[in-house]
């Protein structure tokens, strides 16, 4: 994620943030207690009433019976309830309710019936009583009852000073351990009277909730073996073409699994499922005459729930629904031999900058959960208006049961984290004291410095669940810490090499210079990861993703083009190391529309021979094309949709040879090597063998690779504008035969053995084979493999 949508946030959360949070007065509560033993206070609203916030009623209550005229009777008996676990916990004698707080001086734990959320209104208000409910800094309460299309939220009230605090005692918020998150039930349709911000509550869970995994356990593949693809849910199914019966949804993904089978993905990295807000940008662009969505997700409302509106059944059972529509997808696509990989975005929430809603940790503990300057300012490393306070001691244990509970409860296999180096910066207030509980002589450190030994980070990775999980890091932050190859790892991190995707998008369209950078891309990038003890497959290795140009785009376009996104096209990146083949935009010459086939073939074979794990990007595999927008965050159309259609039309020939070619490397065991390669398994060649050209003007780099299955790869690039006939390596008693080349047409780019006509293709170059040579057009990449020599 960039600092891309940004200049959006100073338009659009002021304006929600005053119009749509707060509650008018005839949604002001009337108080009533029953008496009992406890200490705690219970209110029903009274649509009627026009009183305020109202004082506490003086006698106690055990049970209530609750009664309105647009409410059935309900019965709950209250107790005081323990201060662990965090959230709403379900026995079977009823729910526990707990909730941190350190500066609140009161608390409210407001229970709200499905039918009354919609009008914002609170049906059962639970005041508790700082001595029986609330231990050290955790506010806690204990209810029996019938909790049937019931959700729950808190209000609290304290000192509200821009220095820090924003406690609202009229504000309904989010408590950041619900497991659902219920507010509007279809994706992109406004709340009552045009609300893109109506209220949200958590589900009240229930004992009784199961999920049938049907002996589910987790695939656990070796990382060296895995071909991830970025995957966003409601794009991969959403277009009309898909055919699904669910489109848009996480059921509509399941459908269409066997796709990525075909393909030979072994594992799924899904953009954003944490509840968001998709309305969250929602304004009218007069460019497509449609409007704009938070269609990318990166802006957390909360880190636990599954994004409902991926849920078939909208509010369907307050959220639980949502859940097990969640587990259903992880489900059916390990059954399929398809590890879930989730990208989170820890380093920032939905809440924005200072003028921003107050959803759920802003109202709770704003000091706490967000790195403060010393006057209230919000530190912005993350380009988004706040920056989570990941390395406060409460704020990384929240992160830490987060992440265990999506391993233990929804069995994902490992996370992505999304500007991943804010996480390794300095808490606000930081200190030994505040971190470590015990005084040392270090120094306080300023806010935001990056730490070499984050505690987030550490405990991440030393934790007995977590780290037997694939954890991945974007090692950098839009405040300018670039951490690739640097990023603190404990042995167990990978990371989105960055600088592999730049360089080769450098070298595959002809730059010179970057022949030797390109040779250390293809062994896993040793010269980041090996020196600190890392492997290859720490290296995720990708050439485009959801940000930037796709992989069609990356040779159609030599600039951006967002104006469809209503910005003046000043969005998105500017330096993209792309190249149109000679003429920009998709209306070309056949000779130009040719090359630009041949260079995403390059790019796909360069990927799928490189040591390290191969991420590729949902629809580049037919050449989706996003008509030159580098930043397509805010488009919920076709431009971020797979277009089924184009995937299955016959002249997506590219499908093909994306399918063959990423099979062959799950074919070898030497393109997903456990450690870097050696001189014993590698050789690098030039024009001639043995004698490779890494000077400034070289644009060839060939290699020969020892296979214990294949026995033995000869790849070349020929990043030329000129063709080339180069001398393979000698090898006695044996024969090179081909088997890819991205200069031949379709389907002869690929031989398959079962190939009409093969044996004719092969034959076409025998005579230069014989000669112990090969011949390369400019811009084309080949893959040769040796076979005995029946007439040697």
């Amino acid at each position: 994620m960039k600092l891309l949508h940004c200049p959006l946030i100073s338009a659009y959360k002021p304006k929600l943030h005053s119009q749509n949070y707060p509650f008018s007065r005839r949604n002001s509560v009337d108080f009533v207690s029953i008496g009992g033993k406890s200490r705690i206070s219970v209110a029903v609203v009274n649509a009627a009433a026009d009183s305020g916030r109202g004082a506490k009623a003086e006698t106690p209550a055990t049970a209530v019976v609750v009664e309105k005229p647009t409410m059935e009777r309900r019965r709950f008996e209250v107790l005081p309830g323990k201060p662990l676990p965090f959230g709403a916990t379900a026995t079977d004698g009823g729910v526990n309710f707990a909730v941190f707080s350190s500066n609140a001086t009161s608390a409210t734990l407001c229970l709200i019936t499905l039918s009354d959320l919609p009008q914002k209104r609170v049906t059962v208000q639970i005041f508790l009583d700082p001595l029986a409910n609330k231990t050290g800094d955790v506010w806690h309460v204990f209810l029996k009852g019938d909790f049937e299309n019931m959700l729950y939220g808190y209000k609290f009230d304290g000192k509200f000073s821009p220095e820090g605090h924003f406690f609202d005692s009229s504000q309904i918020v989010l408590d950041p351990y619900a497991k659902a998150t219920v507010s509007r039930g279809e994706y992109g349709v406004l709340g009552p009277e045009d609300d893109c911000w109506p209220l949200m509550a958590g589900m009240v869970p229930s004992a009784a909730d199961q999920f049938d995994w049907e002996g589910d356990l987790p695939l656990k593949f070796p990382q060296r073996d895995l071909v991830i693809y970025e995957m966003h849910v409601r794009g991969y199914t959403n277009h009309e073409s898909s055919g699904t019966k669910f489109p848009g949804t996480y059921r509509g993904v399941v459908e269409k699994l066997d796709h990525l089978k075909e393909l030979g993905v072994n594992c799924i990295e899904l953009m954003p499922c944490h509840e968001f807000n998709e309305l969250e940008y929602y304004s009218y662009n007069s460019v497509l005459g449609d409007y704009k969505f938070n269609f990318w997700g990166y802006s957390t409302v909360n880190f636990f729930s599954p994004m409902g509106r991926y849920s078939s059944a909208g509010l369907s059972n307050c959220g639980l629904v949502a859940i097990n529509e969640f587990k259903y997808l992880v489900k059916e696509a390990h059954k399929r031999g398809i590890e879930v990989i989730m990208d989170v975005v820890f380093n920032h929430t939905a809440e924005g900058n200072e003028n921003g809603p107050i959803v759920s940790f802003r109202g709770i503990d704003n000091s706490v959960f967000y790195m403060l300057a010393p006057k209230g300012e919000f530190y912005n490393y993350s380009g988004c208006g706040n920056t989570f306070n990941c390395n406060h001691p409460i704020v990384r244990q929240f992160i830490v049961d987060c992440l265990r509970y999506w391993v233990t409860e929804m069995h994902i296999d490992g996370f992505r984290f999304d500007l991943a180096s804010i996480l390794t910066r300095s808490s606000s207030l930081w200190d030994a004291v505040n971190v470590y509980g015990n005084s040392t002589d270090v120094d306080v450190i300023t806010t935001g410095t990056p730490l070499t030994s984050p505690p987030l980070i550490d405990m991440i990775s030393n934790d007995p669940i977590l780290r037997g999980v694939k954890l991945i890091a974007e090692a950098w932050d839009c405040g300018g810490l670039y951490q690739v190859g640097m990023f603190p790892h404990w042995g167990i991190w990978s990371e989105w090499n960055g600088k592999y995707r730049d360089i080769v998008r450098q070298f595959i369209k002809g730059t010179d210079g970057f022949s030797g950078a390109l040779a250390e891309c293809l062994c896993g990038s040793p010269n980041l990861y090996q020196e600190g003890g890392r492997k290859p497959w720490n290296s995720i290795n990708f050439v485009c993703a959801h940000d930037g140009f796709t992989l069609a785009d990356l040779v159609t376009y030599n600039d951006k083009h967002n104006l469809a996104n209503g910005e003046d096209n000043k969005d998105g990146e500017n330096h993209n190391n792309s190249w149109n083949c000679g003429e920009e935009g998709e209306f070309a010459s056949i000779s130009v529309k040719k090359l630009r086939k041949r260079q995403m073939r390059n790019f796909f074979l360069c990927l799928m021979v490189s040591q390290g794990v191969p991420m590729i990007y949902m629809g580049d595999e037919y050449g989706h094309t996003k008509g030159g927008n580098n930043n397509t965050y805010c488009h919920d159309n076709y431009i971020n949709y797979f277009r089924w259609d184009k995937k299955d039309e016959s002249s997506s020939d590219f499908f093909r040879f994306c399918c063959l070619v990423t099979k062959f490397r799950h074919k070898c065991e030497s393109l997903g090597l456990d450690g870097f390669p050696t001189a014993e398994r590698l050789q690098w060649h030039g024009h001639a063998p043995g004698t490779p050209d890494w000077s400034e003007t070289s644009r060839f780099v060939a290699f020969t690779l020892v296979d214990k299955v294949k026995g033995e790869l000869y790849v070349a690039f020929n990043a030329s504008h000129l063709p080339v006939t180069i001398t393979l390596p000698d090898r006695p008693g044996y024969r090179w035969q081909p088997l890819v080349d991205t200069g031949k047409p379709a389907p002869y780019d690929f031989l398959t053995d079962d190939l009409p006509g093969r044996e004719t293709a092969a034959k076409q170059y025998s005579h230069f084979l014989d000669a112990n040579q090969y011949p390369m057009l400019s811009y084309s990449s080949i893959i040769l493999l040796l076979s005995p020599d029946d007439d040697a």
